[in-house]
């Protein structure tokens, strides 16, 4: 019962920590997660802790099984755990999971030193690669419609030398509109 209350505080003062932090997301009433870095951080990762029923006497369940981390390297990923459980044990018997979240954040550039960053500027250059890629095919659908060899004589006897119509070709003979007058004119 004690633990539960326990749980049951320190649940209370991370929601009122976190409030409006982007980084923080609260799973379920056990579970939480916190991405330490920005979004777009090629060195970013997310740390979720859950707890056991007997937390914060024992130790809780620390994962970084989520696929935001799938760029970073499992040697890395094993190096913050065993970090983290250090600090869990440093910890046992009080509340830690805030005490773990900052312990990541202060150490993100120790965790992180050894992570190539070159996997995520791969998937930059593949893009841009794709991009350009692209462009080509949009001058294939600027090109114009095959025409045959009869509409192609058609368009020619409509225009001078240079492809171009002559002066007129659109307008409406005034003679003609005059004999088509309506009946009730006559």
């Amino acid at each position: 019962m004690a633990a539960n209350e326990d749980q049951e505080m320190e649940l209370e003062a991370l929601r009122s920590i976190y409030e409006g932090d982007e980084c923080f997301k609260e799973l379920s009433s056990v579970s939480f997660q916190y991405r330490i870095g920005e979004n777009g951080d090629p060195k970013a990762f997310l740390i979720e802790i859950s707890w056991p029923e007997t937390y914060p006497q024992t130790a809780p369940n620390i994962s970084m099984n989520a696929f935001f981390n799938n760029t970073i390297s499992l040697a890395i990923k094993q190096n913050i755990l065993d970090k983290l459980m250090e600090e869990v044990e440093v910890n046992l018997g009080t509340a830690m999971t805030y005490t773990l979240f900052e312990y990541a954040k202060d150490n993100k550039e120790l965790f992180m030193e050894n992570q190539p960053v070159h996997i995520v500027t791969s998937v930059g250059n593949n893009i841009s690669v794709g991009t350009h890629e692209v462009a080509p095919s949009s001058k294939k659908r600027d090109k114009k419609e095959q025409l045959s060899k009869t509409q192609k004589r058609k368009l020619a006897d409509k225009t001078d030398h240079k492809g171009e119509l002559p002066r007129g070709w659109n307008w409406v003979d005034v003679i003609k509109l005059s004999k088509t007058g309506s009946k009730d004119d006559e």
